[in-house]
């Protein structure tokens, strides 16, 4: 579809390489429905686009709704990482009404303060955007975010030249993988099998390696959706509890981040309330105790969904943890990048004595309005635990998933 059917022209003079150059304004639906139309109306350096300061006001508001936030961040993102490639026309009196919100006012007092060269702390990136049209400086708060998504670009493997990691794996020159377990280095060659699980290929073998290791207490499973990070952490843990019996209750816990339409407020219990969101973990419960029975964690079955017992298998919110103290529990943290670096460190400083902890997530599906890529709680974990010699981390990938569909979701970035 010509590009030009969403947005207006300001004028068609002039020519870039034999083709009119076109000056687009665009509105903040577009944006919404695509961030990368600012790059397809570029269409490389041919034509302008522009950015009306209503437009900023307009994502300022959205930023905050759990079903836009996401993609607000990402709108944000290309204009601050491009700041040259697009240019915000600065609001000469229009819509004053909306122009005086509270970041705006933080603005004023800025220029009337008088301070020489003032530089503006935020990590409100719209804020920011604002400040520059005012001529104002603005820096991250750099304790803020990590430097890198580790979470992505640390795989679980290291090369030659980065030397051992603890708990980490490297490639042989046979293309076995090399375990630095704290056990010392050893191939495995072989395959785990856990609670009747098979794994599919060598990165959910080496993750199970890691995950029923009994002296690197916690781990980290990042992985696109269908790589079976859920899967394969529950199956390690009731074989903790179950069979090898090193542990006594499992947690499943997560954060409560709508995507989409909200659901508004639930009628019943806390386990009635969470049902809609955990859903799909009773269902890899029931699939597993058809591999092997696990008869101890169950109330009732045939219940939809099965009744759990409480003593020995719980499903949390994650508001539910602070205050708690958990021993001799396999806990597993799941959607961990739609935690903040404070909720990471309130929920796993709750881990006593005998805890075997799975955080899992993806790092490119963060649903939370304040969070992104690189400040999020998955990313923090693998920041700042890489090389403890009680941690390791992996990345599934391979060419299966959960199913063709999936399949094609990823290959085709959708």
């Amino acid at each position: 579809m010509d590009p030009g059917a969403f947005a207006k022209p300001l004028c068609g003079k002039g020519y870039a390489s034999m083709a009119v150059e076109k000056h687009y304004v665009i509105d903040t639906n577009v944006l919404l429905d695509d961030p990368g139309a600012l790059f397809k109306l570029r269409n490389g350096s041919e034509n302008n686009v522009y950015i009306p300061y209503n437009v900023l006001l307009e994502l300022n508001k959205f930023k905050k709704d759990p079903r836009l936030g996401h993609i607000v961040a990402k709108v944000i993102g290309h204009l601050t990482d491009h700041p040259d490639q697009f240019k915000i026309l600065k609001c000469n009196g229009v819509a004053e009404s909306l122009a005086k919100l509270v970041d705006n006012y933080i603005l004023e007092e800025i220029e009337k303060s008088g301070i020489e060269n003032p530089i503006l702390v935020t990590n409100d990136k719209i804020l920011q955007l604002q400040a520059g049209l005012q001529g104002i400086r603005s820096e991250h708060y750099k304790d803020s975010a990590p430097s890198k998504a580790e979470a992505e670009f640390y795989t679980g493997f290291v090369g030659v030249e980065e030397g051992p990691i603890s708990n980490a794996f490297a490639w042989n020159d046979k293309g076995k993988p090399l375990f630095f377990s704290p056990d010392g280095e050893k191939i495995v060659d072989y395959q785990n099998r856990v609670w009747n699980v098979i794994p599919r290929n060598v990165y959910q073998n080496l993750s199970l390696e890691l995950m029923i290791h009994p002296d690197i207490p916690i781990v980290s499973v990042q992985s696109e959706a269908g790589y079976g990070k859920s899967f394969l952490s529950l199956a390690a843990a009731l074989y903790l509890t179950q069979q090898r019996k090193s542990h006594e209750k499992v947690y499943v816990v997560k954060p409560m981040i709508e995507i989409g339409q909200k659901l508004g407020y639930l009628p019943g219990k806390v386990e009635e309330k969470m049902e809609p969101y955990t859903r799909y973990i009773s269902e890899l419960v029931l699939k597993l105790h058809k591999l092997r029975t696990a008869n101890r964690i169950f109330l009732e079955t045939a219940a939809s969904p099965p009744k759990f017992d409480t003593k020995r298998f719980e499903l949390l919110p994650l508001a539910y943890i602070r205050g708690m103290n958990i021993e001799n529990a396999v806990v597993i943290i799941d959607e961990m990048q739609n935690m903040s670096r404070a909720e990471c460190r309130a929920i796993l400083s709750r881990m006593g004595e005998g805890v075997k902890c799975f955080c899992l997530g993806d790092i490119r599906q963060v649903d939370h309005p304040y969070l992104n890529t690189e400040n999020n709680g998955l990313n923090w974990v693998v920041n700042k635990f890489k090389g403890s010699r009680i941690y390791g981390h992996m990345v599934l990938k391979g060419d299966k998933s959960r199913g063709p569909i999936t399949d094609l979701v990823i290959r085709s970035g959708l």
